[in-house]
């Protein structure tokens, strides 16, 4: 419970770097001199290796990522010779049947997922590709999952669903009292809805996402003829408009 003197902390720290614990410095007072010599102890024997440690990781970590891009580089120009494509490696087959326009009970019910949240920008964009995609009006549904904090942007947007289910489109304006998990969160909760159970497969698209018309025909019998496969990711591309 004694107070520690300064003068008494400075020489025991020179006795351990020194070998002993001696404090016999302490009558006599601490200089500058022997604080600079603590702390070029302190510097080279604590400091100097913690250092070199935390550099020689830097270094390993970095020769990691250097080996990962050429290992990226490499795979993706050998997929770019030999022209490689999925199809090499799953089956892949049109869906055969009556056409996508008519309808037909052999395709598969699809939930189109799209969380959004204050999208002023993009919303029509991405809301009118997903109700575009050619598939089965009878076996798609649209699922829009609002955030929207603006009630000005939460209006715009279910207005635009509403119109959209004029034109006979299966499209759910869905909403919530949380924004608990953000987007991730919205898309967990609207999966709990009843007619989401009754879907074969989901895809997923962010609100500035416009996936082409074909999309779901070019994926989705991926899952139809290959069981085992569980998720397809289709490659982005990026438009640049000016106004």
């Amino acid at each position: 419970g004694g107070r520690v003197d300064f003068q008494e902390a400075i020489s025991w720290f020179i006795g351990v770097f020194d070998g002993s614990s001696s404090s016999s410095s302490a009558a006599g007072g601490v200089s500058l001199a022997e604080v600079y010599e603590l702390w070029v102890r302190v510097r080279g024997r604590v400091i100097a290796p913690a250092l070199q440690v935390a550099v020689w990781a830097c270094m390993v970590m970095s020769v990691m990522l250097v080996v990962e891009a050429l290992y990226n580089c490499v795979v993706s120009l050998g997929v770019k010779a030999v022209g490689w494509r999925p199809e090499w490696r799953f089956k892949w087959e049109p869906l055969a049947g009556d056409d996508e326009e008519k309808g037909g009970a052999h395709y598969p019910m699809v939930l189109v997922q799209i969380p959004m949240y204050n999208e002023l920008e993009v919303y029509k964009l991405s809301i009118g590709a997903a109700c575009e995609l050619q598939w089965p009006k009878d076996r798609i549904i649209v699922q829009v999952l609002d955030d929207s904090t603006d009630p000005f942007i939460k209006n715009l947007v279910e207005l635009e669903c509403e119109s959209w289910a004029v034109k006979g489109l299966n499209i759910k304006y869905a909403t919530r009292s949380s924004r608990k998990g953000f987007k991730a969160g919205a898309l967990k909760k609207g999966m709990e809805c009843d007619y989401a159970k009754q879907c074969e497969y989901v895809a997923i698209f962010d609100a500035d996402f416009q996936p082409e018309p074909d999309f779901l025909l070019r994926t989705v019998p991926f899952f139809v003829h290959n069981p085992e496969v569980a998720l397809v990711q289709a490659r982005w591309s990026f438009e640049f408009c000016s106004e």
